[in-house]
């Protein structure tokens, strides 16, 4: 078939690995900007609805951006079971806050992001991901970059989600992955909260990354677990990590989470549920290897 029998208006070409491609279908721009730290692009495309694309890679797509942002938010909200206080860093489309404040227990969400144009541009254009969410009262959204705000600050967080840019090519993004950014950040955890990163890809040709983030997370927190599920638009499977000074349950039982989500969020879970908790905690074999013999 042409692409004029697709109705695509341009193809984004994003690598997967040096050596595979996965090629998207894009029939509208919405938006494009160079910002002082990244280049933006908002598009539409035929088959998963909107997306975010950052420095030529696909962050999010309104159609499967679920799938990655319950399994980022959940397992920490769930494992602590009753959260007041949450730390968001990056999230720019809003997605995380709106998962974020569906838990009843929630008082206050900060939000931190270096971006604002990029952010700006998701409130106009992505309403599909953010719902509203920054306009909710318990938000508190903040501009500025994240290594100025964790040297100042006294206040505490039962969770802190780091959903930022994998540190690749020596991008500003970087520095928060190392092991002295790791520390401010569980100085600032309240006793018993749990910190969720984002973890990169763990296909076996990029399992190296996602290795050197838990290895460098285990120097810091006694307890690192890493979990994964797959992320469509991104032709990958992907991971995170999990990290507390308290002991993870990584065995949860189904119906004690069912009860506890519907008893503790609003507004019904698209993904994630007590069976599928149970499923993305058990971590693979090759990557548990990789982590455990890896130096």
């Amino acid at each position: 078939m042409s692409d004029q029998e697709y109705q695509t208006a341009l193809w984004m070409k994003e690598y997967i690995t040096p050596w595979d491609i996965y090629i998207h279908g894009i029939s509208r721009i919405l938006d494009h900007k160079i910002t002082p730290y990244q280049e933006m692009y908002i598009v539409e495309t035929g088959a998963y609805g909107k997306a975010l694309i950052l420095n030529g890679t696909w962050r999010s797509c309104s159609a499967d951006e679920f799938i990655y942002n319950e399994a980022l938010v959940h397992p920490a909200m769930v494992s602590y079971q009753s959260p007041k206080n949450v730390l968001i860093l990056g999230g720019s489309e809003g997605a995380i806050l709106r998962e974020v404040l569906r838990w009843k227990t929630v008082e206050k969400v900060q939000m931190i992001d270096i971006d604002g144009e990029v952010v700006e541009a998701c409130r106009q254009h992505l309403f599909e991901m953010h719902q509203n969410a920054f306009d909710d009262p318990r938000v508190e959204l903040t501009i500025a970059d994240k290594l100025d705000i964790l040297e100042t600050t006294s206040q505490q967080w039962d969770i802190i989600i780091s959903d930022l840019t994998e540190p690749l090519d020596q991008g500003f993004s970087l520095l928060l992955f190392t092991h002295d950014h790791f520390n401010k950040l569980k100085k600032v955890l309240s006793p018993g909260g749990l910190m969720v990163v984002q973890a990169g890809s763990i296909a076996p040709a990029k399992l190296e990354l996602h290795t050197r983030i838990i290895q460098t997370l285990q120097k810091v927190f006694p307890q690192v677990h890493s979990i994964s599920n797959y992320i469509p638009t991104k032709g990958s499977p992907w991971g995170f990590a999990l990290c507390s000074e308290s002991p993870i349950e990584t065995k949860p039982n189904p119906t004690t989470v069912d009860k506890l989500l519907d008893e503790k969020t609003t507004g019904g879970l698209r993904f994630l549920d007590g069976k599928t908790l149970l499923g993305i905690f058990q971590t693979p074999t090759y990557v548990r290897r990789s982590i455990e013999n890896k130096t």
